[in-house]
Order: structure tokens, then C-alpha cells, then sequence
């Protein structure tokens, strides 16, 4: 015999615990259908262990999506406020690290708990190794024994299918007759072009403070030399932008002028100066490969310019394996921005990273996840 519920949420994690809490603390019987083993696999790994949930300074323009204002409503009725109030109720302890970035003192391990807890005082039902084929539609919602007249899909991105991803939410999706934004994998390293690799992948391990660039869009950040191609914060930040075949620019010096004091011809002077600004051995690398034939003033300035503009054409990227999330997903235009709830099917919600709405490195994807699925589960 089908059980039934109010409503059936598809994926225990970030977006999915939320709905589920504040659709029960209003008198819904919800039941999560988890297919792993345990909830919020994501969130135990987010952050190196600590879970970076959430962003002191979360805007729209954090975000990426075919619709860069969707968001706008969801972020307003659900700000970094309400979540930071929920982990201080639970006594989490919890630090800036930089840029607004919020974690856990701890372990990732106290959010997974708070929001268990949350999910018990709300009386929502978590089922987990929950084997669901498929969803049907008649009257209302079946998903496996459970039947419901609402179902919020909460099953993710692509990134990471060791955690359990699946492209589940879009095949639902697609049954839905809703359109589909093409996934690609975002916030995820740089791979080299074979020459590239053979210039700079021996020297995996050297990091520096650079600004990566594609067009108008800038990250000041860290970058990580790897050995297969580039990583790093400024590279992940810059990824979710790019496009195959495109070039990426690399300031290496920021806000400085390197070579302007050093007299011409004194290449000595123009490696030791560049030492003094970037890690040692990729000075020497890449003054190696850039320096000039003859030393003039021109050759200088050409230096110059060069050193501020690195351009760098990737040969792709790690990956959804290594992508820390997945860009694309279902078109914002299909979901009402207040509630997440389908425009072609009452009773059908979709929230979190399954929506093609991609925020920036630094706890703006829990964010999104936190508002998404408050929005829906204050109308489920």
C-alpha cells in the first residue's frame, strides 16, 4: 500500500532539508527520499570538512543564470541572516575566514545535525537508500510506495557523481515537458594544453595572488599551480565563465608596476625583481619563457604587458568529478521565483543546484540552496 504525505522531497540534502523544515514547522507530513546512504553527503565534504554555509555579502550578482534576476526574490525573503540565526540557536560555533566566508569552527558534521534535528522537532520523515525509478502523475505525485499532491525536486547538480550525483532532477524535468539550460561543470579546475603542461605542471604545488580575467569579469584571488593545469580560487571563480577554446587572462603582479625602476639590459635586475613578487621558481619559469631577445626599452614594456596580461587558452577542465558544482539545469523561465513552483505543473517544485542558477566560490551555493528551499517550503 502507497503511503501518503503532503509532499515528497526528492534529495536530502542542502536545499532539500530546508524545504522539508519549513514546509513541516507548518503542519505538512513530509517524507525526503534520500537514494545514499546518509543526508547531505555534500555538506560533510563542503568547505574541507568545515562547510562554508553561507556569505556575509550575498547579492544577485554572485549569481550566474540565464536570468541573472531570478534569484532576487528567493535571496531577499531568506538572507544569510536567518541562517546564521538557525546555527547560533544550535550553539554551532562559527568564523570568518575571508571575503564573507562563513564556517563552521568544528566540523561540517554540526550542520548535518542541526538540520536533522530541525527536520525530528518538524516531524519530517527521512528515508534514505531510497530506490525511486520513477515519478508518476495523475491526481497527485507517486514516487516509489509514496504518494503526495506536491513534489520538490532536490536532487542536485552532475558534480561530484562519486557523492551519488545523477542527472535524475532533469530527467524529471524533461517528463515535465520543462526546459533544460546544458549543464557544464562550474567552480572546477583547468586542465593544460600539452605544451603548457610540459612548460609549467613540474612546478605543481607553487601558488600566487593573481586576477583572472574573461572579458569584463575579474576574480582577485589565489591561483594553484597543479599537475595537470591550474587551479586555485581566482581559476574556480573564473571557470564557471569560460567557454572551450577560449583564452583566460592572468595578471600576475596586480596593482603593481614591475619593471619600470630596472635599467636597461639588467636581466639580473629583471629576475630578481620578479622573484620578489611571485614564487621564485615560477619566476624563473616564466621569465624563461617570456624574456625577450634584446633588452630595450620597448622589450621592457612589452614585459610589462605581458606579466599583467598572461593569457592562458585551457585545454578544458577537470570535469564534473572535480567541479564543485553544476552550471545550467532547469530554466528559470519554467519556475516562479517566489515559490520554485513549476508555471506548467501545480505541485511541482525544483530547488537548489538541479535550477540553473550557479553562485560565486565562497558559501553563495548553500546560500542559494538555504533560500531556494525555504521559498518552496513556505508554499508546499
Amino acid at each position: 500500500m502507497a503511503e501518503r504525505f503532503d509532499v515528497i522531497i526528492l534529495g536530502g540534502g542542502a536545499a532539500g532539508l530546508m524545504c522539508a523544515i519549513e514546509a513541516g514547522k507548518r503542519g505538512r507530513r513530509i517524507v525526503v527520499l534520500e537514494r545514499e546512504e546518509r543526508i547531505g553527503k555534500k555538506i560533510l565534504i563542503s568547505g574541507g570538512g568545515r562547510c562554508n554555509f553561507t556569505n556575509l555579502h550575498c547579492r544577485a550578482e554572485n549569481f550566474i543564470s540565464a536570468n541573472p534576476h531570478f534569484v532576487r526574490s528567493a535571496l531577499a525573503r531568506f538572507t544569510p541572516a536567518g541562517f546564521i540565526a538557525l546555527v547560533e540557536k544550535h550553539r554551532i560555533p562559527y568564523h570568518e575566514k575571508t571575503l564573507g566566508q562563513l564556517f563552521c569552527d568544528r566540523s561540517a558534521r554540526d550542520i548535518t545535525a542541526m538540520l536533522v534535528e530541525e527536520c525530528r522537532a518538524a516531524g519530517v520523515r527521512i528515508v534514505t537508500n531510497a530506490s525511486i525509478g520513477e515519478v508518476r502523475h495523475t491526481t497527485e505525485f507517486a514516487a516509489g510506495q509514496y504518494n503526495a499532491p506536491a513534489l520538490v525536486v532536490a536532487t542536485g547538480g552532475l558534480s561530484i557523481p562519486k557523492m551519488g550525483a545523477t542527472a535524475f532532477g532533469y530527467d524529471i524535468a524533461r517528463q515535465f515537458a520543462l526546459a533544460i539550460r546544458e549543464c557544464r561543470p562550474a567552480l572546477v579546475p583547468f586542465t593544460f594544453a600539452s605544451d603548457d603542461k610540459k612548460r609549467y605542471c613540474d612546478l605543481a604545488g607553487v601558488s600566487m595572488e593573481v586576477v583572472a580575467s574573461i572579458g569584463r569579469t575579474r576574480f582577485r584571488e589565489k591561483m594553484l599551480i597543479t599537475h595537470r593545469g591550474l587551479s586555485g580560487p581566482a581559476i574556480l571563480q573564473i571557470s564557471s565563465y569560460w567557454k572551450p577554446g577560449e583564452a583566460v587572462g592572468i595578471d600576475l603582479a596586480p596593482n603593481r608596476e614591475v619593471f619600470a625602476s630596472i635599467p636597461r639590459r639588467d636581466l639580473a635586475g629583471v629576475r630578481s625583481t620578479l622573484r620578489t613578487i611571485l614564487p621564485a621558481q615560477f619566476a624563473d619559469r616564466w621569465l624563461d619563457l617570456h624574456a625577450p631577445a634584446r633588452w630595450t626599452k620597448t622589450d621592457l614594456e612589452k614585459l610589462e604587458r605581458d606579466v599583467h596580461h598572461w593569457n592562458v587558452t585551457p585545454a578544458g577542465t577537470e570535469g564534473f568529478d572535480k567541479a564543485e558544482v553544476t552550471a545550467g539545469g532547469v530554466d528559470t523561465d519554467e519556475l516562479s521565483a517566489k515559490t520554485m513552483e513549476s508555471r506548467k505543473t501545480p505541485g511541482l517544485f525544483f530547488i537548489g543546484e538541479v535550477v540553473d542558477v550557479t553562485g560565486h566560490l565562497g558559501g553563495f551555493n548553500f546560500q542559494w540552496a538555504w533560500a531556494s528551499g525555504y521559498c518552496a517550503g513556505q508554499t508546499v
